[in-house]
Parts: structure tokens; sequence; C-alpha cells
């Protein structure tokens, strides 16, 4: 399913310095920008660093609540040993507006995958996100975890692997139907970092994705077994939602969907559509 750019979207001030801000540019300007055409745009946004502009990406639906667009999907492999983990694209020279700069991104199924993806909520500044960082890609399960199952069998910094989602076609813990889906708060490309600067991820195994997958050519390049990956950062507030972690997502009807409780934001963790935002370029690291 493909929709037009948003234009009601809210993003952090751009800035050289590495912060976790929740600005707001204006519907308005937005809807300037998507008036110019994708060249003026990326003319636009730009000149400071790596990226920018207007992003095609494949993401969760938003079903219900202020959120403008869906939080975006991270493509998944898993090892020859059952690990799970993010597909990061290779590292390419391009030239943009007369600089040669260095880009993450390749051709996947039937789109350019980018970590320009993911460039939205400050997330654009985090050191992970770095075109030609080199990072572990393993997802990796996260210090706190509001899933008991986690808490219980598996350590924070373990890298997730297939066999700890073996019961996940009857895993639930009260909220919402068991045998959806079971979940896992991760991170991914953030050994080392911060928790300012660790980049969370949302990870469940469902029947659903690998049935979808069956019929749909992105899924298939995008999904491996079941598992679906997403940005775990909600595109209203940039607040961090939770999949079944909050009995009052049932007043909202989100009891098995991706739920935000700061403003009750709703994502249908099973339908991945295909949309596109006005993303801020990487800033450049000060002293550059």
């Amino acid at each position: 399913m493909w929709e037009s750019v948003s234009t009601e979207d809210k993003y952090p001030e751009p800035t050289s310095r590495r912060r976790f801000v929740k600005g707001v540019v204006g519907g308005a300007a937005l809807s300037a920008f998507a008036a110019a055409g994708a060249a003026g745009i990326n003319l636009t946004t730009s000149p400071t660093g790596e990226g920018g502009g207007l992003i095609e990406y494949y993401g969760v639906n938003v079903v219900g609540g202020p959120a403008p667009r869906p939080m975006p999907q991270i493509p998944i492999e898993i090892d020859d040993e059952g690990n799970v983990l993010g597909v990061w694209p290779p590292v390419r020279e391009v030239t943009r507006q007369g600089e040669t700069v260095a880009v993450a991104q390749m051709r996947l199924g039937d789109i350019t995958y980018s970590s320009e993806w993911f460039q939205y909520c400050g997330v654009e500044t985090f050191p992970g996100l770095e075109p030609t960082a080199d990072r572990d890609n393993h997802f990796r399960y996260a210090e706190s975890s509001q899933y008991d199952w986690q808490n219980q069998e598996v350590s924070p910094g373990d890298p997730v692997n297939v066999d700890d989602f073996a019961d996940y076609r009857t895993w639930g813990n009260e909220i919402g139907q068991p045998g959806v889906g079971k979940p896992a708060s991760v991170t991914w490309r953030s050994e080392g970092a911060d928790a300012a600067s660790t980049i969370p991820v949302l990870l469940i195994r469902s029947d659903r994705i690998g049935q979808a997958a069956r019929d749909d050519a992105w899924l298939r390049a995008s999904t491996r077994e079941g598992f679906v990956a997403i940005l775990n950062k909600c595109t209203h507030f940039c607040c961090v939602p939770g999949y079944k972690i909050d009995p009052a997502s049932a007043r909202f009807d989100a009891e098995n969907e991706i739920y935000c409780p700061c403003h009750q934001s709703v994502y249908n963790p099973f339908t991945i559509i295909r949309q596109s935002f006005v993303a801020f370029p990487r800033p450049e690291e000060d002293g550059e």
C-alpha cells in the first residue's frame, strides 16, 4: 500500500550536537516542502550532513491516535547459529551538492533501503546509525524489559536467538489474545553506547508475519521465520511504545497492537505499508 508524504510529522530541531529533543516542525512548513518537490526538499534539508530529504520506506501501519506515519521497519537476517540480526546496508560514496559523502544504502525487494529510514526523533545523531560505524548488527536484549519471560530466561546484552521464541505460537501475558505474537525489547548497533544513544527496537515473532510473507514480496525480502523488527520510536512525539505491555491498551482496542501510552497512538505490527517522510540529515560532528 502506498501513501503520500506525511505533512504532519513532528521532528526535533536539527543540530550539530548529539541531543534528544521533542521539537516540532509545523504541518504548514512541511506542506510547503512537499509542494516544492523532492529536489527542493533535498536542497533544503541536506546542507549540514549526510542524507535527509524525501525518503520512501516501509513501516508498521498507524491505526489509531495522533501518530502521523508508520514507525520504520528494520529488515532481518538469521545466521547459521540461529541468531537474529538487523540488516545494515553496505556503505558507498555518493556525490551530493558537490560533496562526496558516505551512505549506507542497498536495493532490497522493491525499494532502496538505507540508514536514512531512521533519521527522525533525534536518532539521526546516534553513533550506531553513522553509515560507516563498525557495529555489531545482532539484536541484543535490552537492559530493562517489561516482559517477564525476557527478564527470567535471557540476560541483557545476550544476542537474540530463534530458540528463545520457540513458544511464540502459544505465548501470552494476559494482555490481549495469547498466541498472536511473542515480543522482546532489544537494541541494535548500540554496543558500548550510553543510554541516550541506544537504538530501541521492538522485535516480534508471529505466524501472522510468516503467513503474510508468502504473498508479499517485501515481507519475503525483509522478514525471516515470522520475525519482524521495528525502530521503536513513536512518530508523534518520539516516545517508546510497547506491544502487550500496558493493560490500559484495551480501552483503545490496542491490546493486540503496538500502543504508545503517551498520547494513545496505535500501530498494527502485522500490517506493513510503504510511505514517505521528510528526513533530517545527520548533523556534522562538533568541531568539523
